[in-house]
């Protein structure tokens, strides 16, 4: 059975959050013991018998096999803390969600992201920002991160699939129901170029409590946090509170100070945000010129560890096919269709013989 499933039945328990799963975690080792602990057990946990009440509740009106199966149908994939594929900038803050719920797909390279967040109510100068700050940043290979809310947030991931690049939504609901619903076709490019991502279980409605705790993910995902306008009690205030708290820079695009829309974010810089004064700024500020020397080296790295073992195994000298299985002691199947594939990627060459040997920095990958 899916380990996941356990995840979900704990995710399912209102009191249940990132401490106590953590309690659970350090107490019983795993979340299928915890899920069959009893009360006594429970309680030595640090669970309070509210909770512990809340839970078997759970427990007697849910199949989890069902649950995750409901999960899947839906096209929801779950990654939890304790998942190599969890995004690593966000599992380094307080209070990280043990489940993410994701449509589409979060890549290594999205550890290169800056969210754009802002007001549902722009005006023209904040739409014209977003535009072309999305796009700029798309071009530059970084991942654009916003809550898909009308205004700022939609037209920062647009101007991001415009830029060709990727974006990733964080909403406030479950991502079985898109908020707002007229961003539906938009949801849909978002997960074939990124992804929608949530912490709140399928079914959950986008009410009001639900964003601000929405928003620490957003600026838990990015780098950085870009205000580009708001108000003086908007919700992308909350965002920069949370990056502040993540040790992420805010960085605010100023406005006129006749402009009810640039207040908050005039504020913010006033109390010591980056002003956003030329886009390259990100770059050099953040470092992220980074990113195509970094997408250069994952794409000449090895994908798996049959193929890093073989480009371990060949990189000191040619050897036959047969050498390296007997060495790595894999089949001949493995061996032949993992040498097949790295010969496609670059990583080694075939010699006369059924001989390989690995391509170095200095070789012409090419070469005839």
């Amino acid at each position: 059975m899916d380990d996941h499933q356990y995840w979900i039945g704990f995710d399912r328990v209102r009191g249940i959050g990132s401490i106590r799963t953590s309690q659970l975690l350090e107490f019983f080792g795993d979340l299928k013991t915890a899920w069959f602990a009893d009360a006594t057990e429970l309680r030595q946990a640090g669970l309070p018998d509210k909770v512990i009440v809340e839970l078997s509740k759970i427990r007697s009106e849910i199949d989890l096999e069902e649950e995750l199966a409901k999960i899947h149908a839906l096209g929801i994939s779950i990654i939890t803390i304790k998942d190599e594929q969890y995004p690593l900038l966000l599992q380094s803050v307080p209070n990280a969600p043990p489940v993410l719920y994701i449509k589409g797909r979060v890549l290594d390279e999205d550890q290169f992201a800056i969210a754009i967040v802002g007001t549902r109510r722009k005006t023209s100068y904040g739409k014209q920002v977003a535009t072309e700050l999305s796009r700029f940043l798309a071009e530059n290979g970084i991942t654009v991160i916003s809550g898909m809310a009308r205004g700022i947030d939609t037209i920062a991931h647009q101007g991001a699939l415009d830029g060709g690049g990727r974006t990733i939504a964080v909403l406030g609901c479950g991502l079985d129901i898109i908020y707002p619903p007229e961003n539906h076709q938009l949801s849909q490019q978002i997960i074939e170029n990124g992804a929608l991502v949530s912490e709140f279980y399928p079914g959950t409605q986008p009410e009001a409590v639900n964003f601000p705790p929405r928003n620490r993910i957003i600026s838990g995902l990015a780098r950085a946090v870009v205000v580009v306008e708001a108000d003086e009690r908007s919700g992308a205030l909350i965002t920069a509170k949370f990056a502040l708290e993540q040790t992420r820079d805010v960085f605010a695009v100023p406005g006129s100070i006749y402009a009810p829309r640039s207040r908050g974010a005039n504020r913010l810089i006033s109390d010591g945000a980056i002003p956003l004064l030329d886009f390259k700024d990100l770059l050099l500020v953040l470092n992220l010129e980074q990113t195509a020397d970094y997408r250069y080296v994952q794409q000449s790295l090895p994908t798996n560890e049959i193929e890093a073992l073989l480009l371990e195994t060949i990189r000191d000298e040619p050897l036959h096919i047969d050498e390296i299985k007997n060495i790595t002691g894999l089949s001949t199947d493995k061996v032949s269709a993992n040498l097949t594939m790295m010969e496609l990627k670059g990583f080694i060459r075939k010699t006369e013989n059924m001989t390989y040997q690995a391509v170095s920095d200095d070789q012409e990958m090419y070469e005839v």
